[in-house]
């Protein structure tokens, strides 16, 4: 578990890589990623072989109210990965929230879980959250080390370990930072569905003329 000092710094700017909050309108894309995970990876992810009957309840189950949800898409709007930020099932205030991320195989390599947690980090930092933990397998050297990059400090009990993490007082900096984040996240979405809209009608322009060209070149014989 965490010490008695305060987690460092951790990795650069988490505005380098656009994070958005997540709603219930993303229900549908959440599962859909979830779904996309491979064996090992849903078995690292929940600590079980989840199947997929049981990961679409765990989409169906996702209170947006109550929880975070923290998610970075692609220019297909493809959400390749996505962070999961719980509090106290009661809603009554608590000093701790559980961490969970999973990363699509094709997107790995680049960083991300390690972004999703500072983001995460920093939105409990803010939220008032005293400290952060993680519950994984021990297999799962990559999320384990992730949250020790940031200043947690992580027990190993056989298969299984948490890593707390304690969060510094929010302050006026912290807060701004997140704000920016969100903003800039939200533009890099807006961006990316009026682009992906944009060659969704072309795309269907070009086959349309396609489909005439074809017709009157039937015609002709």
């Amino acid at each position: 578990m965490e010490g008695e000092t305060a987690p460092s710094a951790g990795r650069a700017s988490p505005l380098t890589v656009p994070i958005r909050s997540l709603g219930a309108n993303h229900r549908v894309r959440i599962a859909q990623h979830l779904l996309a995970l491979e064996p090992h990876d849903r078995y690292l992810r929940f600590g079980f072989s989840a199947n997929d009957a049981q990961i679409q309840r765990y989409a169906d189950s996702l209170d947006f109210e109550r929880d975070d949800i923290f998610g970075i898409y692609n220019r297909r709007l493809d959400l390749i990965a996505m962070a999961h930020l719980a509090f106290c099932a009661d809603g009554k205030p608590s000093d701790c929230a559980e961490f969970g991320v999973s990363v699509l195989k094709s997107a790995r390599g680049r960083g991300y879980g390690g972004r999703l947690f500072d983001r995460a980090a920093m939105h409990a930092r803010n939220a008032g959250i005293g400290r952060m933990f993680i519950h994984a397998l021990s297999e799962n050297t990559t999320m384990l080390r992730i949250a020790s990059k940031a200043g947690a400090t992580v027990e190993r009990d056989g298969s299984e370990s948490e890593a707390h993490l304690l969060l510094l007082p929010a302050t006026f900096d912290s807060r701004l930072t997140e704000l920016l984040a969100e903003q800039l996240a939200l533009t890099d979405y807006r961006i990316k569905v009026q682009v992906k809209q944009f060659r969704d009608a072309l795309g269907g322009m070009m086959a349309h003329r396609s489909a005439v060209s074809d017709a009157q070149r039937s015609s002709r014989k």
